[in-house]
């Protein structure tokens, strides 16, 4: 076999990967559509406690029902994911959530939220990623202030007594 024929047959593998791969990308998109669908037609507003936030596997997580817990495909068992521990009325529930809600959640406190199922779609008034940084930035520059016009102080009451 000559290089020509070589680069030939490279070439044609890298196709047949390519198209499989795009074939399996349409796929997935097709059930990510359908799956967010089924959550849009099911969620509800709730006005939830929230206990406790965690990330951890979902085999060490033993307040979940054992029907979901044989559900989840092998894969997803190995994973870490989000978990928050949330009291609903008089009932203590332990939902799942994607990163971007588990970020937003503050811990001891009251909010409404949006439930599919075990699954925390939404929460009502919750902020961009952007807003919670800037937020950040703000406490740092406004802490840093503070400690500067604090080591400012001391220094002319120091001034004064000499």
């Amino acid at each position: 076999m000559s290089w020509g024929d070589w680069l030939i047959l490279i070439v044609v593998i890298i196709a047949v990967i390519a198209g499989v791969l795009v074939y399996l990308n349409k796929k997935a998109y097709k059930r990510m559509n359908e799956q967010n669908e089924m959550i849009e037609q099911h969620k509800m507003l709730q006005t939830a406690y929230i206990i406790d936030k965690s990330r951890d596997r979902m085999q060490n997580i033993t307040s979940l029902p054992k029907a979901v817990t044989e559900n989840v495909p092998k894969w997803s068992k190995f994973m870490k994911m989000c978990f928050v521990k949330v009291k609903i009325g008089p009932q203590i529930l332990t939902l799942i959530t994607d990163k971007r809600v588990y970020n937003a959640l503050p811990v001891k406190k009251s909010v409404k939220i949006e439930i599919a199922g075990l699954y925390i779609v939404n929460m009502i008034g919750m902020k961009s990623p952007e807003q919670i940084k800037a937020e950040e930035k703000a406490k740092k520059e406004k802490a840093k202030a503070e400690k500067k016009a604090a080591k400012s102080d001391k220094t002319a009451k120091t001034k004064k007594k000499k």
